[in-house]
């Protein structure tokens, strides 16, 4: 009967799951660092509703641009107080509704007005006046690093990047200034395009935020810059300035980068300083077509974070870009008649509610067998794991992993996109000499498309000790 439930009687042999991942030393346990702490969008929840569907999706950071400056003139007043690409939405009102309900919100700062633009009409130039730059930077921090608002997270623009490895001569956000014999052609390559940035953009803005109080986001370096050109930019030391990019930047921010990749940047200016964390500011998109792809780099960043020192919760988060539209891989559907989620929003509503607790590392590997993969980690004293897996029945061990103290555990098999659970008579659950063994039933309709390979399932298993 126990069996047919999805339980099993073990050996008290397994002490307390709370324990065991204290004792192997992570700092997240008693920090209490959550999925939630990973997740953010870009754009902002616009009524009630939206917030309350932010919040079943675990979206706690919202980004987006603050202006319009001074939109004619250098003699205009100052405005700092609208939002959305064309400045339509109200800004104070959104961040203070973001507040009420522990949204965090990252402000980005640019561009450059076209009354100031070194190439006329185009806003991803460089300022010709660079005071006017800070004029702006200063008005935004100033209102909003003060009550009511209280941000401290800012942004200083957004994919500056020079000549690209492997992309394009020019980034599409930095166009710099005005070249001689080199007009508006953007294929043009642009030697000085980190000197002109560090110098006109960064720094000054960095130095405004920093006297604040406040944090310095990295404008989000686009991943088919390279990485490599990206160190080679943050360590410019400018002479007018005697300082590195680097050494005015709070958080390393990329964007579209598999979580694999991040590692080049903690080990060079995370692990030891002088970064405080690494960001990407804008993932999915078109990447979402998979419908696999969200949930798989939230649980692998949170798997990722949980090796590397997650001593804070802002040290490593990710934003969502878009969580609403019209395109079917979208977060939601943003209606009429009204808002749908889409299966990427069905998808993180599923992580958060399996992945909900306090997280801590699971020390021990798993080894699947044919056709299956994944990873691990806890969830308060559960283990979940993320597997792929072909159609059929399936197996992973944990070895070295001690049965619970109370000699019983519960195991489900979670669609991650439905959320649907198996049957138990479709999951199996044994320990042999302190050996952890489950054996898995996937279903023959399996929720992933495929694409250069056959197509997978994605699931949760959930060895939950009673």
């Amino acid at each position: 009967m126990l069996a047919a439930l999805g339980w099993t009687t073990l050996r008290p042999l397994w002490p307390p799951i709370a324990a065991a991942s204290t004792q192997n030393g992570s700092p997240s346990q008693s920090l209490g660092r959550r999925i939630t702490d990973l997740i953010g969008s870009n754009g902002w929840p616009g009524s009630a509703h939206d917030v309350a569907m932010w919040k079943e999706m675990g979206i706690s950071w919202a980004r987006g641009p603050v202006g319009p400056g001074q939109a004619h003139s250098a003699s205009d007043p100052m405005r700092v107080d609208k939002t959305g690409n064309n400045n339509e939405s109200d800004l104070p009102p959104i961040i203070i509704q973001d507040n009420r309900n522990g949204i965090k919100t990252l402000l980005m700062l640019a561009y450059t007005p076209l009354w100031n633009a070194s190439v006329p009409r185009d806003s991803k130039s460089a300022p010709v006046d660079v005071k006017a730059w800070e004029r702006y930077v200063e008005a935004v921090v100033r209102k909003y690093r003060a009550p009511p608002y209280n941000l401290r997270f800012f942004q200083i623009w957004n994919e500056a990047a020079g000549k690209l490895s492997g992309g394009s001569p020019q980034a599409s956000f930095w166009h710099g200034a005005a070249r001689p014999g080199v007009g508006d052609d953007l294929d043009a390559p642009y030697e000085r395009a980190m000197q002109d940035y560090v110098e006109k953009i960064h720094i000054p803005a960095a130095r405004i935020i920093r006297r604040y109080g406040a944090y310095v986001v990295y404008g989000g370096w686009p991943d088919q810059g390279g990485l490599e050109t990206l160190s080679q930019w943050l360590e410019y030391r400018s002479p007018r300035y005697n300082q590195r990019m680097l050494d005015c930047v709070d958080y390393l921010d990329t964007h579209y980068l598999p979580v694999k990749d991040l590692d080049y940047l903690y080990a060079r200016y995370v692990k030891q300083g002088p970064a405080r964390g690494l960001w990407q500011t804008e993932i999915g998109d078109r990447y979402m077509m998979d419908d696999h792809y969200l949930p798989r780099y939230f649980f692998d960043l949170a798997v990722w974070a949980l090796d590397r020192n997650w001593d804070d919760a802002n040290k490593y988060v990710s934003m969502v870009y878009h969580w609403d539209g019209y395109e079917p891989f979208r977060l939601t559907h943003r209606g009429p008649p009204a808002r749908t989620y889409n299966v990427s929003g069905r998808s993180l509503i599923v992580l958060n509610q399996t992945v909900g607790g306090v997280l801590s590392r699971l020390p021990q590997k798993l080894q699947f067998g044919p056709d299956a993969s994944g990873s691990a980690l806890y969830s308060d004293k559960q283990i979940v794991m993320q597997v792929r897996a072909l159609p059929g029945w399936r197996t992973v061990d944990a070895t070295k992993l001690t049965p619970p103290s109370s000699g019983r555990a519960k195991v489900q098999f979670i669609d991650a996109q439905s959320g649907s659970v198996s049957s138990a008579t479709d999951t199996e659950l044994k320990w042999n000499d302190q050996a952890l063994r489950i054996r898995f039933n996937v279903p023959g309709r399996v929720n992933g498309h495929g694409g250069e390979g056959p197509a997978e399932h994605l699931a949760y298993i959930v060895v939950d000790p009673e």
